[in-house]
């Protein structure tokens, strides 16, 4: 588009330069007569010639308001076009987006794509979650729509915005805003409007965790808490460390943690570990269990019996993962 623009602008003043070499050669007059005579020949405004024209001079003023009526009416459109073309994709593109966001369910909300936010969101993306993004500043609109996510441009803790993105369909948000105060206010709004939705709030200091969770959030993480308990174990256990990054985030083995839930007609209720033989089925460890009541048994026995509404955290391949998924 700039180079249309840019392509009109050397036109027009073609027109003119044409114009007024043209005046001097055929009528002999001064640079600033020829240039004044030019212009309002191509501006068709009317005034009185500047001396009376001969007829090679009448032939091409014939010709130069042609040129000149042509070359206005494309630069202008061009120039005005590339003024307001922007503000009309955004228009158009943020009403495709409402319509995207307004056929979604059961999908996840990012609220805030700072440091913190934006990790969540490449992580969501390329684990190919479906999710929308909430943040209220320009570049951070821009950034979201060159990753091809979903994105509504306001402030979380206005409910409406919330609604936009779909939280009462939404099944989690991570809400990771620069101040406690907003991701307090954005938990307790979402709860509000969907209370079975998980919430995951970011604080930055371990005193607002507690008000944070009060105000209906299921989990707050605290960064710098955590980056430095990281930082700790890569230091005093750096196998360890280094096995659970491999498992949960790298990309040189296929092997993924993952949590599933034993539905109410499940063929494992009522067995045991070592009856339902996971491992020998599916090739997928079974590395804890949490029991709908919440109390997680983080190295269970061979002897466990699965109930209905029990969640496993299990380790596996997709593919394995994915025939656990079947026999559930």
């Amino acid at each position: 588009m700039l180079r249309r623009v840019i392509i009109a602008a050397s036109l027009l003043l073609a027109v003119l330069v044409a114009g007024t070499v043209g005046y001097q050669v055929l009528e002999g007059w001064g640079l600033l007569d020829s240039l004044y005579m030019t212009v309002i020949t191509i501006a068709t405004v009317g005034y009185r010639e500047v001396a009376p024209l001969s007829d090679a001079g009448r032939i091409f003023t014939i010709g130069l308001i042609f040129a000149g009526v042509g070359g206005i009416a494309y630069s202008f459109g061009t120039i005005i076009e590339f003024m307001f073309e922007g503000h009309l994709r955004t228009l158009l593109e943020g009403r495709r987006m409402h319509k995207r966001i307004s056929e979604l369910s059961d999908h996840h909300i990012v609220v805030g794509i700072g440091r913190v936010g934006s990790v969540v969101a490449r992580s969501f993306a390329d684990e190919g979650v479906t999710f929308v993004v909430i943040d209220s500043c320009e570049e951070c609109r821009q950034a979201a729509e060159e990753a091809g996510w979903l994105f509504v441009h306001g402030d979380a803790t206005d409910e409406a915005v919330l609604k936009e993105a779909g939280v009462e369909r939404a099944k989690g948000l991570v809400t990771a805003v620069d101040t406690d105060a907003d991701n307090l206010f954005v938990a307790l709004t979402a709860r509000s409007l969907n209370p079975s939705i998980y919430i995951v709030a970011r604080s930055s200091s371990v005193v607002s965790e507690a008000k944070i969770l009060r105000s209906g959030a299921d989990r707050v993480l605290t960064p710098n808490v955590i980056g430095g308990r990281r930082m700790a174990d890569m230091v005093l256990h750096p196998v360890v460390s280094d096995y659970l990054d491999v498992v949960t985030h790298g990309d040189e083995i296929e092997f993924r943690l993952d949590s599933v839930t034993v539905g109410t007609a499940s063929p494992l209720i009522g067995k045991s570990i070592r009856e339902a033989q996971i491992r020998d089925r599916t090739g997928a460890y079974i590395l804890a269990v949490r029991s709908p009541s919440g109390v997680l048994n983080a190295n269970p026995p061979a002897e466990t019996i699965f109930a209905a509404g029990d969640e496993l955290v299990v380790l596996g391949t997709r593919a394995q993962l994915a025939t656990l998924g079947s026999h559930l």
